[in-house]
């Protein structure tokens, strides 16, 4: 059963566990009591509290004083009771809040026009609205269960693990370069999937129907379960968003990864799929033809030599034609374009998992991942609570420093959020600040300029 707490987050409400485990005896896998050394030690509260504010830490006379404290956390605690509205005005108000509560999971809302926590006091006068929050994308592997064979449900494993890759590739290129965007954070959710947060001001300031026409602009019609083909290109040539995509991304992640790993064509269920979608019968008999007779053993992978064949098919000979040749990026398309929960990118108030969380089922942190090298990322090792305990153990944790996770595995990852993401995002916030600030000065010592 699904247990919400009341009002501004119910302080009373607690985690019913067992005695504390001695600290020097860390088992594997996740457990609840992990979670009070992983909030004292090594959570990066002071770099999270900093991403949050953007810039608007009061040094400024230009800084929103009350940004932080508008801004909705939800924490996840034992029994899913869920603590809503959530809000802090400083940093040691977050930490302390959170180190008390020990959350399983802590989701990050919107920035509210009025503080969050009380907003009952604002009812029925239609104040308590969401004024600012990140463009997110969240995208889960179990949407590509249809066209992976190796897992199926929360399981991932290096064989499907590309598909998040081609995702992050296709997203993180088109936002910078289609829409201009520079200040992008990527985060593996913990267990089979990845989030995408989007940071800039002009990002942060979207309408919902801003944000909906951004998440149309990468949808693709995509049939229902019963649908011969999940994808349907339409138009003489690719909208060049989609051509960039599949030549730089897709194509290469189908041919050289995912065709064999998933063994595509391996079987004649599988092939079968493919050939439901291509829409001429003579091609598909002599395809299924060949491919039944052929028993032979080859010194090539059965699932590259198919795949040829069903190319060459397609693109050359008398078969050739801008609709056949459209088919097999169809297939690609099919297997690798970026499957996205829409609805998460569409609405403003749309709760999303917070980096650096651990996930409940795994252990694992929800680490940031790089888009420049997530060819490299490897799902199946990432931290996990009990392996960065051990590792402070091994360093003596009895010492106290502030800088605990440098001296675990969790260092490189609040290095490079520090370092990639959050020391250029904080330096174009405090520029736009200055520019505002600067321009309301201006405006005020000059009352009748147009």
């Amino acid at each position: 059963m699904v247990h919400e707490a009341a009002e501004n987050g119910g302080s009373d409400m607690v985690i019913d566990g067992n005695e504390q485990k001695p600290k020097n005896i860390v088992s594997n896998g996740f457990d609840a009591n992990y979670l009070e050394i992983y909030y004292g030690k090594l959570f990066p509260f002071a770099d999270f509290f900093k991403w949050m504010s953007y810039g608007n830490d009061g040094k400024h006379p230009g800084s929103d004083h009350s940004y932080i404290g508008r801004r909705e956390f939800s924490f996840t605690l034992d029994n899913d009771i869920y603590l809503r509205f959530q809000s802090f005005n400083s940093l040691s108000e977050m930490e302390s809040s959170t180190k008390e509560k020990c959350p399983f999971k802590i989701d990050i809302g919107p920035v509210y026009s009025v503080d969050p926590a009380k907003r009952h006091a604002y009812a029925g006068a239609n104040v308590f609205t969401p004024v600012e929050r990140e463009l997110v994308f969240d995208i889960d592997m179990t949407d590509y269960d249809d066209v992976r064979y190796c897992c199926s449900g929360a399981d991932v494993c290096l064989d499907c693990w590309p598909l998040m890759t081609a995702a992050i590739k296709v997203i993180d290129t088109t936002l910078r370069d289609d829409f201009g965007f520079n200040h992008i954070l990527w985060v593996f959710s913990g267990r089979r999937g990845v989030h995408c947060w989007v940071c800039d001001g002009k990002a942060r300031r979207l309408s919902n129907e801003q944000r909906a026409a951004i998440a149309d602009y990468f949808h693709l019609y995509q049939g229902n379960e019963n649908s011969r083909k999940k994808i349907s290109l339409t138009g003489p040539v690719l909208h060049p968003f989609l051509a960039r995509s599949y030549i730089e991304v897709l194509k290469d992640s189908f041919e050289s990864k995912l065709l064999c790993s998933q063994k595509i064509f391996s079987t004649e269920e599988r092939y079968e799929k493919i050939l439901d979608m291509i829409h001429d019968e003579s091609i598909t008999s002599e395809l299924r033809g060949r491919w039944q007779d052929n028993r032979r053993p080859s010194k090539n992978d059965v699932n590259l030599v198919r795949w040829e064949q069903l190319k060459n098919m397609l693109q050359s000979g008398k078969h050739k034609s801008p609709g056949m040749r459209r088919h097999v990026e169809e297939i690609v398309f099919s297997f690798t374009y970026p499957r996205l929960d829409l609805e998460v990118t569409k609405h403003m108030n749309h709760l999303l998992k917070a980096p650096f969380c651990v996930h409940p089922k795994t252990g694992r942190i929800c680490v940031p991942i790089d888009p420049e090298r997530c060819d490299e990322f490897d799902p199946t090792t990432v931290p996990t609570v009990a392996q960065l305990l051990e590792e402070l153990n091994a360093a003596d944790m009895e010492v106290d420093s502030e800088t605990d996770w440098d001296r675990t595995s969790l260092g490189e990852s609040i290095r490079f959020f520090r370092s990639a993401f959050l020391q250029p995002l904080l330096k174009s916030c405090k520029e736009e600040i200055e520019s505002s600030y600067n321009a309301k000065v201006q405006q005020s010592k000059n009352p009748l300029s147009w």
